[in-house]
């Protein structure tokens, strides 16, 4: 297709996309405990904005508080995380970015230390020590979504994102191994996949035709299946209330872990899908300037860049200059990290990767 990641992209609901980068929404841990904006989390994703990416995406914020997936989380539950939300939006627009908030709840996956209670799932897990959701609570997750999403449109965001995928709670509904629920939002794909879809339609219905709306899937791990997964996608375009899709295949080069499917790599299954209107992305291991012409030669209409965004914050424009662009050597220092704008809880983080960060 020759794509070149410099062309603009338009999405249906009018919103422009200056280039074809986007920003991948990465767990940082630099927030405060209350779910309220740090100074560190704004310097990241505004320096990223400035660095030329054309969708700038926050981290996974959590839409209630029993949803919080690990320490340092930017919470988007409550009014009180408005005001540094407005904050942050701005900044990133003010570098002709796109600002799109990811909305996230954990699920089993949330740590018992951080909320203080048992994580919920759809239904009991003792591998997690999680309860299940009452049918009351599923319908008030369903509305909190939808809130978060009123909120981001309050403070200013282009748009959401609904993260539905790694395992956390709508992977959790979407997984017949995980959900063993029996009522309307168990058993079937068909109703195991309704409150993601509840979820998309109130917030199209609520925040309106302008505001620009994706969804996130996975189609491996937690349970989930490649054929399944692609049925949702498809579903998702034919009811046409979205605007992209973000599908995060932890290796877009890698062949299906089903046998069946090992005819072809993830990415030439989902490059299958007939996309109509919609927009979509990829991620997983996109680092270099030939990666980034590979997958927008592949059908993708835009790259999701996750480790290199960290070690350049200016990677799309280093791509753009320079068209084999090859990102620095790992391990990289903290003071390296430091300066391309992580603050010191990401930098500690980014010790749990593996050779990642010097000694």
């Amino acid at each position: 297709m020759n794509t070149k990641p410099n062309t603009p992209v338009t999405f249906q609901c009018g919103a422009v996309m200056l280039n074809r980068f986007m920003l991948a929404p990465m767990t940082n841990t630099q927030s405060h405990e209350d779910g309220t904006l740090s100074k560190d989390e704004y310097q990241w994703l505004t320096m990223r904005a400035k660095g030329g990416f054309g969708l700038t995406m926050t981290c996974a914020s959590h839409v209630q508080f029993i949803g919080k997936g690990f320490p340092g989380q930017l919470g988007i539950y409550n009014d009180t995380h408005i005001e540094g939300h407005r904050r942050l939006a701005a900044g990133i627009k003010s570098h002709n970015s796109l600002a799109v908030i990811q909305l996230h709840h954990a699920g089993m996956r949330t740590p018992e230390d951080l909320i203080g209670e048992q994580p919920v799932c759809p239904s009991a897990t003792e591998k997690h020590n999680a309860r299940g959701l009452s049918l009351k609570e599923v319908i008030k997750l369903r509305n909190d979504f939808i809130a978060a999403a009123v909120r981001s449109q309050k403070a200013g965001y282009d748009g959401v994102e609904v993260h539905g995928a790694h395992g956390y709670i709508l992977t959790q509904f979407l997984s017949a191994d995980i959900n063993k629920r029996t009522d309307n939002y168990g058993g079937s794909l068909e109703n195991r996949a309704r409150l993601l879809f509840e979820i998309v339609d109130g917030i199209r219905e609520t925040c309106g035709p302008e505001f620009l709306l994706g969804v996130r899937l996975s189609p491996e791990r937690f349970g989930m299946k490649l054929q399944e997964a692609k049925t949702i996608c498809q579903q998702l375009i034919h009811d046409s209330h979205i605007d992209f899709l973000d599908i995060s295949l932890w290796d877009v080069f890698k062949q299906p872990e089903e046998l069946e499917f090992q005819d072809k790599s993830l990415l030439q299954h989902f490059a299958e899908l007939d996309y109509k209107h919609v927009k979509w992305t990829v991620a997983g291991k996109i680092n270099s300037g030939q990666d980034v012409r590979t997958v927008l030669d592949a059908g993708v209409d835009f790259v999701s860049i996750g480790r290199s965004a960290i070690l350049h914050h200016d990677f799309p424009k280093q791509v753009l200059a320079h068209t084999n662009f090859e990102p620095t050597a790992l391990p990289v220092s903290e003071r390296y990290l430091r300066n391309e704008g992580l603050g010191e809880k990401f930098v500690t983080y980014m010790k749990r990767w593996d050779g990642f960060v010097t000694d």
